[in-house]
Protein backbone atom coordinates (compact mmCIF):
# COMPACT_ATOMS: atom_id res chain seq x y z
CA UNK A 1 0.00 0.00 0.00
CA UNK A 2 1.17 3.33 -0.77
CA UNK A 3 2.36 5.70 1.85
CA UNK A 4 0.33 8.40 2.52
CA UNK A 5 1.29 11.61 1.94
CA UNK A 6 0.92 15.40 3.27
CA UNK A 7 -0.58 18.10 1.31
CA UNK A 8 0.70 21.38 0.63
CA UNK A 9 -2.51 22.69 2.77
CA UNK A 10 -1.70 20.03 5.53
CA UNK A 11 2.09 21.61 5.80
CA UNK A 12 0.60 24.97 5.54
CA UNK A 13 -1.72 24.25 8.12
CA UNK A 14 0.78 22.58 10.57
CA UNK A 15 3.33 25.89 10.26
CA UNK A 16 0.08 28.14 10.39
CA UNK A 17 -0.18 26.90 14.27
CA UNK A 18 3.69 26.92 14.48
CA UNK A 19 3.59 30.20 13.94
CA UNK A 20 0.82 31.12 16.32
CA UNK A 21 2.10 30.84 20.05
CA UNK A 22 2.64 32.78 22.75
CA UNK A 23 6.40 32.48 23.28
CA UNK A 24 6.77 34.59 19.79
CA UNK A 25 4.33 37.49 21.10
CA UNK A 26 6.41 37.48 24.42
CA UNK A 27 9.30 37.69 21.97
CA UNK A 28 7.85 40.47 20.34
CA UNK A 29 7.38 42.08 23.50
CA UNK A 30 11.73 42.71 23.55
CA UNK A 31 11.36 44.68 20.73
CA UNK A 32 9.37 47.43 22.13
CA UNK A 33 12.09 49.59 22.90
CA UNK A 34 13.11 49.84 19.37
CA UNK A 35 9.94 51.73 18.37
CA UNK A 36 7.59 50.62 16.14
CA UNK A 37 8.33 51.68 13.00
CA UNK A 38 11.96 50.40 13.41
CA UNK A 39 10.64 47.30 15.30
CA UNK A 40 8.40 46.56 12.58
CA UNK A 41 11.32 46.41 9.80
CA UNK A 42 13.85 44.33 12.31
CA UNK A 43 10.60 41.83 12.74
CA UNK A 44 10.63 41.89 8.89
CA UNK A 45 14.44 41.59 8.01
CA UNK A 46 14.99 38.50 10.45
CA UNK A 47 11.90 36.50 9.55
CA UNK A 48 13.08 36.85 5.80
CA UNK A 49 16.69 35.45 6.84
CA UNK A 50 15.46 32.58 8.87
CA UNK A 51 12.59 31.50 6.60
CA UNK A 52 14.69 31.63 3.65
CA UNK A 53 16.84 29.25 5.62
CA UNK A 54 13.94 27.32 6.99
CA UNK A 55 12.28 26.95 3.48
CA UNK A 56 16.02 25.57 1.90
CA UNK A 57 15.99 23.20 4.90
CA UNK A 58 12.47 21.79 4.04
CA UNK A 59 13.57 21.33 0.37
CA UNK A 60 16.46 19.42 1.35
CA UNK A 61 14.52 16.63 3.49
CA UNK A 62 11.70 16.53 0.95
CA UNK A 63 13.54 16.44 -2.25
CA UNK A 64 15.88 13.11 0.01
CA UNK A 65 12.54 11.82 1.67
CA UNK A 66 15.08 12.43 4.79
CA UNK A 67 13.57 13.72 8.10
CA UNK A 68 15.68 16.51 9.60
CA UNK A 69 18.52 14.64 11.23
CA UNK A 70 18.68 11.91 8.72
CA UNK A 71 19.76 14.87 6.32
CA UNK A 72 22.66 15.93 8.35
CA UNK A 73 24.59 12.69 8.07
CA UNK A 74 25.00 14.05 3.82
CA UNK A 75 26.82 17.20 5.38
CA UNK A 76 28.49 15.80 8.63
CA UNK A 77 28.95 11.52 8.46
CA UNK A 78 26.44 8.44 9.76
CA UNK A 79 28.24 8.86 13.21
CA UNK A 80 28.78 12.83 13.07
CA UNK A 81 25.16 13.64 12.77
CA UNK A 82 25.01 12.04 16.18
CA UNK A 83 26.07 15.71 17.48
CA UNK A 84 23.42 17.42 16.36
CA UNK A 85 20.64 14.99 16.93
CA UNK A 86 21.60 15.38 20.71
CA UNK A 87 21.39 18.69 20.45
CA UNK A 88 18.25 19.09 18.40
CA UNK A 89 16.91 16.67 20.93
CA UNK A 90 17.81 19.13 23.96
CA UNK A 91 16.60 21.95 22.24
CA UNK A 92 13.28 20.43 21.79
CA UNK A 93 13.16 19.20 25.23
CA UNK A 94 13.97 22.84 26.11
CA UNK A 95 11.31 24.33 23.94
CA UNK A 96 8.50 21.63 25.16
CA UNK A 97 9.26 22.66 28.76
CA UNK A 98 9.21 26.65 27.78
CA UNK A 99 5.88 26.52 25.61
CA UNK A 100 4.31 24.39 28.27
CA UNK A 101 5.45 26.84 30.98
CA UNK A 102 4.63 30.07 29.09
CA UNK A 103 1.40 28.23 28.27
CA UNK A 104 0.10 27.41 31.71
CA UNK A 105 1.50 30.92 33.12
CA UNK A 106 -0.87 32.87 30.80
CA UNK A 107 -3.60 30.29 31.11
CA UNK A 108 -3.74 30.81 34.73
CA UNK A 109 -3.42 34.70 34.82
CA UNK A 110 -7.23 34.05 33.35
CA UNK A 111 -8.44 31.29 35.23
CA UNK A 112 -6.34 30.67 38.27
CA UNK A 113 -6.27 27.17 39.12
CA UNK A 114 -2.60 26.81 39.67
CA UNK A 115 0.22 26.94 37.08
CA UNK A 116 0.86 23.26 38.00
CA UNK A 117 -2.45 22.23 36.80
CA UNK A 118 -2.14 23.79 33.66
CA UNK A 119 0.89 22.28 32.84
CA UNK A 120 -1.12 18.90 33.17
CA UNK A 121 -4.38 20.12 30.92
CA UNK A 122 -1.75 21.52 27.93
CA UNK A 123 0.19 18.48 28.20
CA UNK A 124 -2.59 16.03 28.34
CA UNK A 125 -3.57 17.77 25.24
CA UNK A 126 -0.26 17.67 23.41
CA UNK A 127 -0.41 14.08 24.21
CA UNK A 128 -3.64 13.30 22.72
CA UNK A 129 -2.19 15.27 19.16
CA UNK A 130 0.89 13.07 19.63
CA UNK A 131 -1.45 9.93 19.63
CA UNK A 132 -3.40 10.93 16.99
CA UNK A 133 -0.44 11.28 14.79
CA UNK A 134 0.29 14.21 11.93
CA UNK A 135 -0.97 12.25 9.17
CA UNK A 136 -4.01 12.14 10.74
CA UNK A 137 -4.53 15.47 12.18
CA UNK A 138 -6.05 17.36 9.36
CA UNK A 139 -9.86 17.96 9.98
CA UNK A 140 -9.23 18.67 14.08
CA UNK A 141 -6.28 21.00 12.68
CA UNK A 142 -8.80 22.74 10.25
CA UNK A 143 -10.85 22.94 13.46
CA UNK A 144 -8.44 24.12 15.27
CA UNK A 145 -6.29 26.78 13.09
CA UNK A 146 -9.72 28.33 11.96
CA UNK A 147 -11.03 29.01 15.65
CA UNK A 148 -7.25 30.66 16.52
CA UNK A 149 -7.45 32.40 13.09
CA UNK A 150 -10.82 33.88 14.36
CA UNK A 151 -9.81 34.60 17.99
CA UNK A 152 -6.13 36.26 17.18
CA UNK A 153 -7.92 38.35 14.69
CA UNK A 154 -10.00 39.58 17.57
CA UNK A 155 -6.48 39.82 19.61
CA UNK A 156 -4.72 41.95 17.02
CA UNK A 157 -7.74 44.40 16.94
CA UNK A 158 -8.00 44.92 20.29
CA UNK A 159 -4.68 45.82 20.60
CA UNK A 160 -3.88 48.24 17.63
CA UNK A 161 -7.35 49.38 17.79
CA UNK A 162 -8.02 49.34 21.12
CA UNK A 163 -5.14 50.50 23.09
CA UNK A 164 -6.81 53.64 24.46
CA UNK A 165 -8.63 51.63 27.16
CA UNK A 166 -5.38 50.08 28.92
CA UNK A 167 -3.44 51.73 31.66
CA UNK A 168 0.05 50.17 32.14
CA UNK A 169 2.91 50.18 33.91
CA UNK A 170 4.98 50.80 31.58
CA UNK A 171 9.21 50.43 32.48
CA UNK A 172 10.15 48.36 29.66
CA UNK A 173 10.37 51.35 27.07
CA UNK A 174 13.22 52.35 28.99
CA UNK A 175 15.39 49.36 28.20
CA UNK A 176 17.75 50.15 25.54
CA UNK A 177 18.34 47.46 22.17
CA UNK A 178 20.09 48.19 18.95
CA UNK A 179 18.05 47.21 15.59
CA UNK A 180 21.11 44.43 15.29
CA UNK A 181 19.55 43.11 18.17
CA UNK A 182 16.13 42.95 16.98
CA UNK A 183 16.76 41.38 13.66
CA UNK A 184 18.68 38.70 15.86
CA UNK A 185 15.63 38.08 17.75
CA UNK A 186 13.46 37.80 15.09
CA UNK A 187 15.89 35.87 13.48
CA UNK A 188 15.82 33.43 15.87
CA UNK A 189 12.48 31.60 15.75
CA UNK A 190 12.06 30.68 12.59
CA UNK A 191 15.98 29.32 13.03
CA UNK A 192 14.68 27.40 15.76
CA UNK A 193 12.41 25.26 13.37
CA UNK A 194 15.53 24.54 10.93
CA UNK A 195 16.30 20.96 12.52
CA UNK A 196 12.55 20.32 12.48
CA UNK A 197 11.30 21.08 9.40
CA UNK A 198 12.42 17.70 7.31
CA UNK A 199 10.28 15.83 9.61
CA UNK A 200 7.58 17.21 7.58
CA UNK A 201 8.49 17.89 4.18
CA UNK A 202 10.07 13.87 4.01
CA UNK A 203 6.40 12.93 3.86
CA UNK A 204 5.15 15.58 1.49
CA UNK A 205 3.21 15.07 -1.87
CA UNK A 206 4.76 18.05 -3.55
CA UNK A 207 8.33 18.96 -1.28
CA UNK A 208 9.51 22.31 -3.03
CA UNK A 209 6.03 23.68 -2.98
CA UNK A 210 5.30 22.62 0.79
CA UNK A 211 8.11 24.05 2.08
CA UNK A 212 7.62 27.08 -0.13
CA UNK A 213 4.40 27.70 1.88
CA UNK A 214 5.25 26.04 4.90
CA UNK A 215 8.36 28.71 5.30
CA UNK A 216 5.83 31.42 3.93
CA UNK A 217 3.35 30.67 6.40
CA UNK A 218 5.40 30.38 8.99
CA UNK A 219 6.81 33.93 8.47
CA UNK A 220 3.62 35.46 7.90
CA UNK A 221 2.13 34.36 11.07
CA UNK A 222 5.41 34.54 13.50
CA UNK A 223 5.59 38.51 12.37
CA UNK A 224 2.34 38.61 13.33
CA UNK A 225 2.78 37.14 16.57
CA UNK A 226 6.00 39.51 17.35
CA UNK A 227 4.02 42.40 15.81
CA UNK A 228 1.04 41.35 18.63
CA UNK A 229 3.46 41.17 21.76
CA UNK A 230 5.60 44.74 20.60
CA UNK A 231 2.00 46.31 19.71
CA UNK A 232 1.08 45.62 23.31
CA UNK A 233 3.93 46.98 25.02
CA UNK A 234 4.57 49.85 23.01
CA UNK A 235 0.52 51.09 22.53
CA UNK A 236 -0.60 49.51 25.58
CA UNK A 237 2.11 49.50 27.90
CA UNK A 238 1.50 45.81 29.49
CA UNK A 239 3.44 43.30 28.77
CA UNK A 240 1.61 40.12 30.45
CA UNK A 241 -0.38 38.91 27.60
CA UNK A 242 -2.69 36.91 30.27
CA UNK A 243 -4.08 40.61 31.51
CA UNK A 244 -4.36 42.38 27.94
CA UNK A 245 -6.88 39.34 27.51
CA UNK A 246 -8.66 40.05 30.73
CA UNK A 247 -8.78 43.59 29.98
CA UNK A 248 -9.95 43.47 26.63
CA UNK A 249 -12.82 41.25 27.68
CA UNK A 250 -11.67 37.94 25.23
CA UNK A 251 -12.90 35.84 28.74
CA UNK A 252 -12.70 32.69 27.43
CA UNK A 253 -11.74 33.10 24.28
CA UNK A 254 -8.77 34.30 24.64
CA UNK A 255 -8.10 31.69 27.12
CA UNK A 256 -8.70 29.30 24.51
CA UNK A 257 -6.23 31.49 22.29
CA UNK A 258 -3.31 30.49 25.05
CA UNK A 259 -3.89 27.00 25.13
CA UNK A 260 -4.38 25.98 21.63
CA UNK A 261 -1.69 28.20 20.44
CA UNK A 262 0.69 26.49 23.30
CA UNK A 263 -0.33 22.86 21.88
CA UNK A 264 -0.70 23.21 18.48
CA UNK A 265 2.88 24.94 18.40
CA UNK A 266 4.34 22.67 21.03
CA UNK A 267 3.07 19.18 19.53
CA UNK A 268 5.54 20.17 16.94
CA UNK A 269 8.46 20.53 19.22
CA UNK A 270 7.63 17.02 20.84
CA UNK A 271 7.00 14.77 17.84
CA UNK A 272 10.15 16.37 16.00
CA UNK A 273 12.27 15.36 19.64
CA UNK A 274 10.80 11.74 18.93
CA UNK A 275 11.61 11.45 15.55
CA UNK A 276 15.38 13.10 15.93
CA UNK A 277 15.83 10.38 19.03
CA UNK A 278 15.44 7.28 16.01
CA UNK A 279 18.66 8.88 14.55
CA UNK A 280 20.37 8.33 17.85
CA UNK A 281 18.96 5.17 19.39
CA UNK A 282 17.97 2.35 16.12
CA UNK A 283 15.16 0.68 16.20
CA UNK A 284 13.87 3.39 19.07
CA UNK A 285 9.83 4.21 18.03
CA UNK A 286 9.72 8.02 17.31
CA UNK A 287 5.76 8.37 18.86
CA UNK A 288 6.83 6.92 21.99
CA UNK A 289 9.98 8.40 22.30
CA UNK A 290 7.70 11.81 21.16
CA UNK A 291 5.07 11.05 24.47
CA UNK A 292 8.17 10.28 26.80
CA UNK A 293 9.86 14.26 25.45
CA UNK A 294 6.31 15.59 25.99
CA UNK A 295 6.34 14.38 29.81
CA UNK A 296 9.62 15.29 30.55
CA UNK A 297 8.44 18.88 29.30
CA UNK A 298 5.56 19.08 31.68
CA UNK A 299 7.32 18.34 34.82
CA UNK A 300 10.05 20.79 33.83
CA UNK A 301 7.49 23.45 33.16
CA UNK A 302 5.97 22.48 36.73
CA UNK A 303 9.28 22.65 38.41
CA UNK A 304 11.90 25.20 37.08
CA UNK A 305 11.24 28.98 36.32
CA UNK A 306 11.85 30.02 32.60
CA UNK A 307 11.29 33.43 32.29
CA UNK A 308 13.50 34.93 29.66
CA UNK A 309 14.71 33.21 27.04
CA UNK A 310 16.91 35.25 25.01
CA UNK A 311 19.86 33.12 25.73
CA UNK A 312 18.46 30.07 24.73
CA UNK A 313 17.42 31.64 21.35
CA UNK A 314 21.28 33.08 20.77
CA UNK A 315 22.36 29.15 21.56
CA UNK A 316 19.72 27.80 18.74
CA UNK A 317 21.27 30.31 16.77
CA UNK A 318 24.82 29.59 17.57
CA UNK A 319 24.41 25.98 17.01
CA UNK A 320 21.98 25.70 13.42
CA UNK A 321 22.86 28.54 11.28
CA UNK A 322 26.91 27.41 10.94
CA UNK A 323 25.03 24.05 10.31
CA UNK A 324 22.15 24.35 8.16
CA UNK A 325 24.85 26.56 5.88
CA UNK A 326 27.46 23.85 5.30
CA UNK A 327 24.39 21.54 4.33
CA UNK A 328 22.85 23.84 1.60
CA UNK A 329 26.39 24.40 0.21
CA UNK A 330 26.71 20.84 0.26
CA UNK A 331 23.24 19.73 -1.19
CA UNK A 332 22.35 22.06 -3.65
CA UNK A 333 26.22 23.86 -4.68
CA UNK A 334 28.73 20.72 -4.18
CA UNK A 335 26.46 17.96 -4.37
CA UNK A 336 28.60 16.31 -1.21
CA UNK A 337 27.30 13.20 0.06
CA UNK A 338 28.68 11.72 3.16
CA UNK A 339 25.86 9.16 4.74
CA UNK A 340 28.34 6.62 3.59
CA UNK A 341 31.29 8.08 6.15
CA UNK A 342 31.37 7.81 9.57
CA UNK A 343 32.73 10.75 10.50
CA UNK A 344 32.84 13.72 7.39
CA UNK A 345 35.70 15.68 9.25
CA UNK A 346 36.04 18.49 7.70
CA UNK A 347 32.26 19.48 7.75
CA UNK A 348 32.18 19.48 11.41
CA UNK A 349 35.63 21.72 11.94
CA UNK A 350 33.82 23.86 9.54
CA UNK A 351 30.98 23.80 11.58
CA UNK A 352 33.12 24.24 15.23
CA UNK A 353 34.55 27.41 12.63
CA UNK A 354 31.20 28.74 12.10
CA UNK A 355 29.48 28.38 15.51
CA UNK A 356 32.65 30.50 17.25
CA UNK A 357 32.33 33.26 14.70
CA UNK A 358 28.84 33.42 15.58
CA UNK A 359 29.48 33.69 19.41
CA UNK A 360 32.11 36.11 18.50
CA UNK A 361 30.01 38.14 16.42
CA UNK A 362 27.58 38.43 19.20
CA UNK A 363 29.67 40.75 20.79
CA UNK A 364 29.34 42.88 17.17
CA UNK A 365 26.71 45.29 16.60
CA UNK A 366 25.72 44.44 12.98
CA UNK A 367 22.90 46.21 11.72
CA UNK A 368 22.03 42.73 9.77
CA UNK A 369 22.34 40.74 13.43
CA UNK A 370 24.66 37.83 14.13
CA UNK A 371 23.00 34.96 11.67
CA UNK A 372 23.36 36.53 8.37
CA UNK A 373 26.94 37.08 8.49
CA UNK A 374 27.45 33.76 10.04
CA UNK A 375 25.91 32.03 7.41
CA UNK A 376 27.73 33.41 4.56
CA UNK A 377 30.86 33.19 6.14
CA UNK A 378 30.63 29.56 7.09
CA UNK A 379 29.10 29.13 3.16
CA UNK A 380 32.52 30.73 2.63
CA UNK A 381 34.59 28.42 4.27
CA UNK A 382 33.22 25.17 3.88
CA UNK A 383 33.66 25.68 0.07
CA UNK A 384 37.10 26.35 0.77
CA UNK A 385 37.34 23.43 2.67
CA UNK A 386 35.72 20.84 0.65
CA UNK A 387 37.56 22.05 -2.31
CA UNK A 388 41.21 22.07 -0.95
CA UNK A 389 40.83 19.02 1.46
CA UNK A 390 38.38 16.70 -0.54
Amino acid sequence: MMEKRTSVFENSLIWFGAGVSIAEIITGTYLAPLGFQKGFIAIVIGHVIGCLMLFLAGVIGGKSRLSAMETVKISFGQKGCLLFAVLNVMQLVGWTAIMIYDGALAANGMVDIGSWMWCLVIGALILLWIIIGITNLEKINIVAMGALFILTLMLSKIIFWGHGEFNGAGGMLDEVMTFGAGVELSVAMPLSWLPLISDYTREAEKPVKSAAFSAAVYGIVSCWMYLIGMGAAIFTQEYDIAQIMIKSGLGIAGLLIIVFSTVTTTFLDSWSAGISSESIVKGLNGKKAAIVVTVIGTVAAMVFPMHNITDFLYLIGSVFAPMIAIQIMDFFLLKNDSRNTSFDWVGLVVWLAGFIIYRILMGIDLPVGNTLPDFVITMAICAAARKILM
